[in-house]
């Protein structure tokens, strides 16, 4: 232990004078409490010491004494109670005779520090400030003995009633009060519906303690000191509970400053390593052979399990432990869970319509027909064959899977089901906010972030401008975010370019891997070469979005941190919108090229678009580009689950867990450590954790797969059934994560989700318009309905092959692009290619036909059509749908309404109180009984501290 730490603080030898090691009772080996078994374990700080090994250096002035001593523990002297000023004194006291008997003590050596060592001394020092300002402010602290040449060492924290009391009133902590009101329930059908829907569900429900009576509420009130009569406190130990302690605490940890590099708060003094971690504990062990039962096992066994996949979420014990930011992230997500049943149900039965209507599909019949001799043109040059449209048919069958009139109507439903989801989420975001008293909550104001103090410290260096004046008015402006904002600008861009780039790689690979397998000597692999190169493409595709993915979100933090945000909040959604921006591009970009792009600038036979010397451009296959479409989606929605959201998620923590615990352990000394107990305690079990660094992976995976589910649905009905299937496991793998594999997060009250409610909302809108395209262009529903009602003889679909092939003379082609040793028997005259041109014997021969401008003005009309109409409907069931239920808009009004009147009536019986005491008092003066002297001093005493008196007398009708 270092000298200066005997100067000015309390010291208590707990492992030699007071409770020894295995001297603890069951209190203290839960390791919650301090050596007392008393005080709770309110926070914990972490830090690697390494102590100065001692060299004589002969002649050489003495430097700073460090002492050799026993084992020790630093801790305030936070015993409550009588005879606290007594012990204060004594340790004092030892502390000074410490000092006075210094010079004697043995082991005292010339040392020289090496710049390790001084490095090393100068974070000692900023953590003996630092601690000593905690204990200024009024926590209690208990501090292990650094009895090793290095290792891991733990401050931990205590904050007392005052403390509590003092900063629950700052940051107007809502505290329930002891009235209770009855809430208002819903009645006639409502209420037998609900009724019912509880009982079919009684199964489903978790085992979690639960309101006694729930039609009654606890009337909450931000925690004052002076109306602490209005508040039902039966223990002040356990009147704030551990999610709330630690948030105190953790307020006071931010704002308390050290002057070594004008450090403010634990954030920078992490950031600088001087400490390593901070972090509130869990409440013990989620699993073990005792009976003890906490929270955190009890979120552990009904709802952190594979096993309770089936069972609701215990939302407010989940709020209650981590908080409600956390807990309205669980909450957001089990209710996107909920709604995807319906969407599965409807696009399992879209899809169903179309197996069970591929027999009567009149194009698909005469697709397969081989008495349809549709003589096609090559697919590439010199080295492809003419071959005829009947060996698609497998493929045109598959296309009407998911290419049918259903998908329509399905693009429809799911544009108004993310329209009500997301009403939803306001209506259950409302109900939430007044249950757990967020209504009228303020925006607190935030610390600054460790960085942006720097960057502004570094300034005022710069312009040697370091009064205390201007360390509250200055900060950074916008010429000193320039070089941020560039940075961003420039590197977003190319990260952009370097997404499409990928894609465009994809391209050329499909385009070089079909030419050199269409000059394969096998038959087979020349007939099966559009399914090689479509799915090994997709695979090296997913391949490319997942590694993309890993850089873009390292970039996106990378950027945001050189903008240099204020605070956290900032920070976060500044940091949310890039990730956002550059993931649905890496993610879409691929999508977006096969839906909108492949195929539209093949050119003609004879004139066709070549990327490179000898290279078509590729596309679509005979059933159109809808089918590869589907593939494309269902392959990347299904890989990035798969191995991002699940394999990643949980091999991940685990290794950085594995290599922590490996590092700790090579880095520390093995030496004997007597003084402390075997078994480790909770603050040793939660280091090893892993750090919980925010919600931002959690929602970003969701709001990707929210985009799968409704940007692209028209081209794949089964998307909701696969993210319905994910999420069951995904709500599990995030809880178990939080309960088993995370530190225990720092409490945050949050009213909503924030930006991702605008991302939501944002992309919500957007599938309108990309199914609208999707169906117009990709599809061939325009061209279907066209020729039915417009060019059809016998308004059947009858010929609808023949409608949409043109002809090409094949003595047109090109010199040396002709087919070579054609297996055709017949000599070719024509070949027929998929689009809407003039035939050869047309004055205007290849030309774009009457009937193409006709589908193009269709497609066009369809969707502003289906955009105008899937809009209205979606204002109107925003419309219909009110954003806060109208029983919680009655019951906040009378929670107002029984606020005022019981601060009205405790008012009154105050007042009641008060005149009966200067009516005892004025009684007195009158039967003569005391002189006139005593009586003015019983008066002037009475008004002087009328809320002592009051106090005195309150005690009748509340127990503190």
């Amino acid at each position: 232990m270092d000298l200066e730490s005997l100067h000015g603080l309390p010291i208590i030898n707990n492992y030699v004078e007071g409770t020894q090691a295995g001297v603890r009772d069951k209190a203290s080996l839960s390791g919650l409490h301090f050596r007392d078994s008393k005080r709770k374990v309110d926070y914990v700080l972490a830090y690697h010491y390494r102590r100065r090994l001692a060299q004589h250096v002969p002649g050489a002035a003495s430097p700073e004494p460090r002492c050799r001593s026993a084992s020790v523990a630093l801790v305030s002297n936070g015993d409550t109670g009588k005879g606290r000023a007594e012990p204060q004194q004594q340790q004092q006291d030892d502390g000074q005779r410490a000092l006075q008997e210094w010079p004697g003590l043995p082991g005292l050596e010339v040392v020289e520090l090496s710049p390790l060592d001084t490095l090393e001394e100068e974070r000692r020092l900023q953590r003996e400030e630092y601690e000593h300002n905690l204990l200024e402010a009024g926590l209690e602290i208990e501090k292990d003995p650094e009895n090793k040449s290095q290792g891991l060492s733990f401050v931990r924290i205590h904050a007392p009633w005052q403390v509590l009391s003092r900063e629950a009133e700052l940051l107007k902590i809502k505290m329930p009060t002891k009235k209770m009101y009855e809430i208002t329930e819903e009645k006639g059908i409502l209420k037998t519906l609900n009724e019912i829907w509880c009982k079919l569900t009684e199964p489903l429900q978790p085992q979690v303690p639960q309101q006694e009576d729930t039609k009654m509420k606890t009337l909450s009130y931000p925690f004052s000191r002076e109306k602490i009569y209005l508040y039902n406190i039966k223990d002040k130990d356990t009147f704030f509970d551990n999610a709330t302690r630690s948030r105190i605490v953790r307020e006071i940890l931010k704002r308390t400053s050290t002057k070594a590099r004008n450090s403010m708060g634990i954030g920078t003094l992490i950031a600088n390593n001087v400490y390593d971690a901070a972090y509130p504990l869990h409440d013990g062990e989620y699993e073990g052979q005792n009976d003890d039962m906490n929270e955190r096992k009890l979120l552990y066994q009904e709802w952190a399990r594979y096993g309770a996949f089936y069972k609701f979420q215990p939302i407010d014990l989940i709020r209650k432990y981590f908080g409600e930011k956390i807990g309205l992230y669980f909450a957001w997500l089990g209710l996107y869970t909920e709604f995807l049943i319906p969407s599965s149900v409807v696009g399992i039965i879209v899809f169903l319509y179309g197996c069970i209507t591929i027999e009567s599909d009149i194009p698909s019949k005469e697709m397969c027909d081989q008495r349809n001799a549709f003589t096609m043109c090559p697919l590439c040059d010199k080295f492809c064959d003419y071959w005829n449209l009947s060996s698609a048919c497998a493929t045109a069958r598959a296309s009407h899977l998911f290419d049918n009139p259903a998908t329509v109507f399905f693009s429809i439903f799911m544009a108004l089901w993310a329209t009500m989801f997301l009403e939803q989420w306001k209506r259950l975001q409302m109900r939430l906010s007044y249950f757990w008293d967020l209504t009228g909550l303020e925006e607190e104001e935030e610390h600054p972030r460790p960085e942006y103090e720097t960057k502004l410290l570094q300034k005022k260096l710069k312009n040697k401008n370091i009064t205390t004046e201007s360390t509250d008015k200055e900060k950074l402006t916008w010429s000193d975010r320039m070089p941020g904002y560039a940075a961003n600008f420039g590197l977003i861009l190319f990260m952009i370019m370097l997404a499409f780039s990928a894609v465009f790689g994809v391209i050329v690979y499909r385009i070089t891997t079909a030419a050199a397998l269409s000059f394969s000597a096998n038959e087979t692999t020349r007939s099966n070469v559009r399914v090689t190169v479509t799915a090994t493409a997709v695979i090296i595709n997913l391949v490319v979005v997942l590694i993309l993915d890993e850089i873009y979100g390292a970039v996106a933090k990378w950027l945001t941190e050189i903008e240099i945000p204020k605070t956290e909040k900032i920070f976060e959604e500044r940091l949310i919108l890039k990730a956002f921006l550059l993931k649905f591009v890496n993610s879409y970009a691929s999508i977006f090229y096969v839906a909108f792009f492949k195929g539209r600038f093949v050119g003609r036979p004879g004139r066709y678009v070549y990327v490179f010397e000898g290279y078509r451009m590729e596309e679509c296959a005979p059933g159109g580009c809808l089918m590869e479409l589907c593939i494309q989606l269902s392959i990347i929605m299904l890989g990035k689950q798969l191995i991002q959201n699940n394999l990643f998620e949980i091999g991940i923590p685990k290794l950085k867990k594995l290599f922590r615990k490996l590092k700790d352990e090579r880095t520390e000394v093995k030496e004997m450590d007597t003084n402390q107990s075997k078994d480790p305690q909770q603050w040793d079990l939660d280091y090893i954790l892993e750090p919980f660094t925010g919600l931002t992976p959690e929602y970003m995976e969701m709001i990707i797969q929210f985009g799968f589910v409704t940007l692209f649905v028209a081209s794949f009905p089964l998307a909701p059934v696969f993210a319905l299937l994910n999420n069951v496991i995904e709500v599990r793998l995030d809880a178990k994560k939080f309960v088993t594999e995370l530190r225990r997060p720092d409490t945050v009250r949050e009213k909503d989700i924030g930006i991702w409610y605008n991302i939501l909302s944002g992309i919500g809108k957007l599938s309108v318009i990309i199914n609208a395209f999707v169906i117009a262009v990709t599809s061939d529903f325009i061209p279907r309905l066209m020729y039915q009602y417009a060019y059809s003889q016998n308004g059947t679909m009858h010929g609808f092959i023949n409608h949409t092939l043109s002809y090409f003379n094949v003595s047109q082609l090109k010199a040396g692009t002709q087919p070579e040793n054609s297996l055709f028997a017949q000599e070719v005259s024509f070949c027929r290619f998929k689009d809407y041109r003039e035939p050869p014997w047309s004055p205007h021969q290849y030309e774009f036909s009457k009937q193409y401008w006709a589908v193009l003005s269709a497609r066009l009309a369809f969707v502003i059509l289906f955009q105008n109409l899937v809009m209205f409907l979606s204002v109107l069931v925003d419309w219909m749908i009110p954003d806060i239920p109208k029983d919680i808009s009655e019951q906040i009004k009378k929670e107002k309404t029984v606020l005022v009147d019981f601060f009205l009536k405790e008012e009154h019986e105050k007042l009641k109180l008060l005149e009966s005491f200067m009516a005892r008092d004025k009684q007195k003066r009158r039967s003569g009984s005391k002189s006139r002297r005593s009586r003015a001093a019983s008066f002037s005493q009475c008004h002087r501290s009328p809320k002592g008196s009051f106090t005195s007398f309150s005690s009748q009708h509340t127990v503190v």
